[in-house]
């Protein structure tokens, strides 16, 4: 074959919003429609926003407003507004902006002068306004691209920045603005911002006690002692111990919400480790310590270096105010704080003491039936007709392909055999279920070794210490769109929910959206995944030669139908805890023995939709 001509044709250059609209996913991550809390569409309002929140931690502006609908997002603040010479340069030159120079922003989120420009190249509509000293300057951009400059003039507006903008819908396929994803974020803000006022669609968000305010929020009456709360100059931390297997955290960093943790959340987890052993002057095992610790950690640092554009993951070592190395300053006044408190709180160390005591009891009782799992488990893994692993995980961090490692849990045989004819053997894994598993509510987590699919199952995702080594990026399950594979999807939420929530709370559990229909005739099949979807398309093919097939479960779908549902037009729906939810009530209601009230829910939340006539 004939070697392709390389010559100076063939180097392009890209102007700054073609390569962002080229490369979207560099800058915001996935892109998504909007129904994960973690679609791009949120990341595009959250830069927005975070320029806003660093001019309050500047001083300047005690009040955002944001109004989101459907399909656009207005972000206004009462900062000190863009200088208006610099207006178009900051929303639509690369590398320009306020945040270079520690002097001016020491603790921002924002540092590299591409968010709001990222924002502009991926509109289809942007209008940004800035207000100072009694005049503005306006400016419209469509997908990046400068539309109108209109001249300065007077205005009786107050100083701030105000932007709106449209996504691309060409971008952000059948996108929309979810409220409950926005409203989680921006409470998040609230409690990171004592002092601030924050307004979404006229409703009012604030945060007297931050962290311990967050934490409130999420725990309830299950928890062994009242919330221990710590604040000081550039670090804020909160936690209990509740019922709950694992460990739960909320981290943050200059006001970012590090939902894969980090630096910080990593040393959180030595601070309060530490702070134990130094009061109870014992050595205690750090699974003692931590198992069912709620917390919430937030450090304000100096140019804190991410892993990626999103930042959802702290890589700083270095930066802790003074110079310190980041992880000796967090575990030193975590441990430190702690120790204090527990000496004025005899309560309070009781409790724990208990709590630690209980933990270590549990963990020397399933050493032995743990040790013994562990055994078959590696005996079965060498021929684990279960698993059809991948040849890319999530722990391959050489490999560029690893964030994309998934793996899809099926019930059956017929439903396993369609998807792994289809997959991508490099990045797509199976797990095979023998039928329903153990409804594992208000279990031990002894249940977890005792029941071989269980633990099979935790050894393929290698999470029984914790999600340090998961192996994929995605643990999808794919079960019938029946009342079976309904409720096999809830008893898997039940056993992760259970006894590994972080892979929950780190947005690592997906439920895989699979066609009910497929509508077609010679010339066109189109496959729909509602009765509206089917209606919608059974009208635009026409009656002649119509064919309408329900598909009752996986295994009817062809392995050549699938690997367009797991490869091309995949739709995932997140698995998520709702903000304002507690995980323990929320679990006893849907799987404990309260069967009478879930019925009279159900019996009164039931619909009845007429269905049109074709």
């Amino acid at each position: 074959m004939a070697a392709t001509k390389y010559t100076e044709d063939s180097i392009k250059s890209l102007e700054w919003h073609e390569h962002i609209r080229l490369r979207p996913g560099m800058y915001i991550g996935k892109l998504g429609d909007g129904q994960s809390p973690d679609d791009g569409i949120y990341v595009l309002v959250k830069e927005i926003i975070d320029n806003s929140i660093d001019e309050f931690v500047m001083g300047a502006g005690k009040k955002i407003e944001i109004n989101i609908d459907d399909h656009a997002a207005r972000v206004r603040d009462y900062g000190r507004g863009i200088p208006l010479g610099k207006v178009i340069d900051c929303v639509s030159k690369i590398n320009t902006g306020g945040k270079y120079d520690s002097e001016a922003f020491q603790k921002s989120v924002g540092l590299n002068g591409v968010g709001t420009k990222a924002v502009n190249a991926l509109s289809t509509k942007f209008i940004v306004k800035s207000y100072r000293d009694g005049r503005m300057k306006q400016a419209e951009f469509s997908r990046g691209v400068l539309v109108q400059d209109y001249k300065e003039c007077a205005t009786n507006e107050k100083n701030g920045t105000e932007i709106y903008f449209e996504p691309d819908a060409d971008i952000f396929k059948n996108y929309r603005f979810l409220p409950a994803y926005m409203e989680e974020k921006v409470w998040n803000y609230a409690y990171l911002n004592n002092g601030l006022q924050l307004v979404m669609n006229d409703k009012v968000y604030t945060s007297p006690n931050g962290l311990l305010d967050l934490l409130n929020k999420h725990v309830d009456d299950s928890i062994r002692y009242p919330v221990i709360h710590f604040k000081g100059k550039d670090i804020e931390c909160a936690f209990t111990h509740g019922n709950q297997y694992g460990e739960h955290y909320y981290s943050f960093v200059n006001g970012q919400h590090t939902t894969q943790g980090g630096t910080h959340q990593q040393a959180f987890r030595e601070g309060l480790v530490k702070g134990a052993r130094d009061h109870f002057k014992k050595d205690l095992d750090p699974q003692d310590v931590r198992n069912c610790v709620i917390g919430a950690i937030s450090v304000r640092i100096q140019e804190p270096v991410f892993e990626s554009q999103t930042k959802t993951k702290l890589g700083s070592t270095t930066v802790a105010p003074g110079g310190a190395q980041l992880r000796s300053w967090v575990v030193d006044y975590v441990a430190s704080e702690f120790d204090n408190f527990l000496h004025k709180n005899p309560e309070t160390e009781k409790a724990l003491l208990n709590r630690i005591t209980q933990n270590e009891r549990e963990r020397k009782e399933i050493a032995g039936i743990k040790k013994l799992a562990n055994e078959r488990a590696k005996k079965a893994n060498l021929h684990n007709r279960k698993l059809r692993d991948c040849k890319i995980h999530l722990t391959d961090v050489k490999n560029a392909l690893n964030r994309e490692s998934m793996i899809f849990i099926t019930e059956g045989d017929s439903a396993s055999g369609s998807i792994t004819k289809a997959r991508n053997v490099q990045t797509q894994a199976v797990f095979s279920l023998r039928g329903k598993p153990l409804n594992s509510f208000g279990m031990t987590k002894k249940v977890v070794y005792e029941n071989e699919e269980f633990n099979l199952l935790q050894h393929a995702l290698d999470i029984e210490n914790g999600l340090e080594n998961l192996r994929y990026d995605k643990v999808i399950i794919a079960t019938d769109a029946d009342v079976d594979g309904m409720h096999i999807r809830l008893l898997l939420m039940t056993f992760f929910l259970q006894f590994f929530p972080e892979l929950v709370e780190q947005k690592h559990l997906y439920i895989l959206q699979t066609p009910l229909f497929r509508v077609r005739n010679k010339q066109v099949t189109k496959y729909c995944y509602d009765e509206a979807e089917r209606d919608k398309a059974a009208k635009e093919i026409g009656k002649t030669g119509l064919e309408i097939t329900r598909f009752k479960g996986l295994g009817e779908i062809s392995p050549e139908e699938f690997g367009q549902f797991i490869n091309e037009d995949m739709r995932l729906e997140t698995v998520s805890i709702p903000p304002d939810a507690s995980l323990g009530k929320m679990l006893e209601y849907y799987m404990g023995n309260n069967t009478p009230m879930r019925q009279e829910h159900i019996v009164l939340n039931l619909r009845a939709e007429a269905v049109e006539e074709l």
